[in-house]
């Protein structure tokens, strides 16, 4: 089996789904995580409708639907004017069985996911497994990973990097992450505080050239929800002031003014890249997810970007491990994911960031009248929303050979 199995590193929603996707096709994978256990990511957390149908076969957007929010509308708006436009996805409701965003944070996806796997046969995860090493020939790959009885080797023959933005795999491998870090951070803070009462969806991305905000509403265990709002943070402002009680205070009621101060549940803060891989394959080594490309998280694209890297991957490597396909087949994988990556992915998030800071007054009105226009011509609107809803980029991907 160790000659025939795939290995992914990473036990994160991309590597998990790759792996049972695999196994459900009968292809011997396993797992090696770093951390002792699944981890608490507190990012991630907006899903697009073609994301759903893709985990819809294996089970998990059911499952999914038991406990997160489905988000029909979400609002594009100016700290000052207010709303600028409304998306309704019900215009696209003939093109998706899923015409909404759903929220459920990232922490609670993969144990779904995890769950399904270790129901199949040929599917193993090894946690506290560090990746150091990757050697690979004609034939085979094989892994040195850390673990706690010292460094074990593993064989097998193909390897997916799914291990996220600091990539041992991508490392080894000696592959250049090109792009950029943004100079300024994110913060994110929570709280139970109801912001629809201020006629906010659950997803609204707010306007300002000095705090903007993204908005949204995840599920929690107790009534009403957890609204989750991310702001920009100077380039030279420290970590301990941002994440001070009084700065948190100071943003959130310059965000949505209040008599009574706020209640936080969590906050942090993290350094925000564009990037991508320039080669998403080298021998038998693949990479997929955040291992592969970043960018920020304005419009929900990494995390569903690389769900979708993960089908596909799985799809295609299947094909080669059962030989019916040469291994060829996996230059198709390259070609689709990463140009998609660099046309949508990196191109819709940079651009959705800029919206949002713009300070020159003119660009900003010609910004928002683009999107009142496009939200009140119903042709426009859908073309918005197939673009916004990665369904565009879905098209794209069925158009590269």
């Amino acid at each position: 089996m160790p000659s025939s199995r795939v290995i992914v590193a990473g036990a994160g929603p991309v590597g998990l789904l790759t792996a049972l996707a695999l196994a459900s096709r009968d292809v011997p994978v396993l797992v090696l995580e770093a951390e002792a256990a699944l981890t608490h990511d507190l990012r991630a957390g907006t899903f697009h409708p073609p994301t759903l149908e893709m985990m819809a076969p294996y089970g998990i957007t059911d499952e999914m639907h038991r406990t997160g929010i489905k988000v029909p509308r979400w609002q594009h708006r100016d700290r000052i004017e207010g709303v600028i436009a409304e998306w309704d996805l019900s215009r696209i409701a003939d093109e998706t069985p899923y015409p909404y965003r759903f929220h459920l944070e990232q922490h609670r996806l993969t144990p779904i996911i995890f769950d399904r796997l270790m129901r199949l046969p040929h599917a193993a995860v090894r946690f506290g497994a560090r990746v150091v090493d990757v050697a690979q020939d004609a034939d085979r790959v094989s892994v040195s990973a850390e673990t706690t009885d010292g460094v074990e080797r593993f064989e097998g023959a193909w390897l997916v990097g799914a291990d996220g933005g600091r990539s041992a795999v991508r490392k080894a491998i000696r592959v250049e992450f090109e792009g950029f870090t943004w100079p300024e951070r994110f913060v994110v803070v929570s709280t139970r505080y109801d912001f629809g009462a201020h006629g906010f969806t659950p997803n609204a991305y707010v306007a300002d050239p000095d705090q903007w905000a993204a908005v949204f509403k995840m599920p929690d265990a107790e009534p009403g929800g957890l609204w989750r709002i991310a702001f920009p943070v100077p380039e030279d402002e420290p970590d301990e002031v941002t994440l001070s009680p009084a700065e948190i205070e100071r943003r959130m009621q310059y965000f949505v003014p209040r008599a009574e101060p706020y209640a936080i549940r969590y906050k942090s803060i993290y350094k925000v890249h564009q990037r991508v891989a320039r080669e998403f394959r080298r021998g038998r080594v693949l990479l997929a997810g955040d291992a592969a490309h970043l960018n920020n998280p304005l419009g929900a694209f990494g995390l569903n970007g690389g769900i979708h890297d993960a089908i596909n991957l799985a799809d295609t490597l299947g094909d080669v491990c059962r030989g019916e396909a040469g291994e060829s087949l996996l230059d198709r994988y390259v070609r689709q994911r990463r140009t998609v990556n660099v046309e949508y992915v990196q191109d819709g998030s940079i651009r959705n960031l800029r919206t949002l800071a713009e300070r020159d007054p003119g660009a900003r009105k010609a910004r928002f009248d683009e999107l009142r226009r496009a939200n009140a011509d119903p042709q426009l609107a859908r073309q918005f929303l197939l673009q916004s809803s990665m369904i565009a980029s879905v098209r794209r991907v069925a158009s590269i050979a």
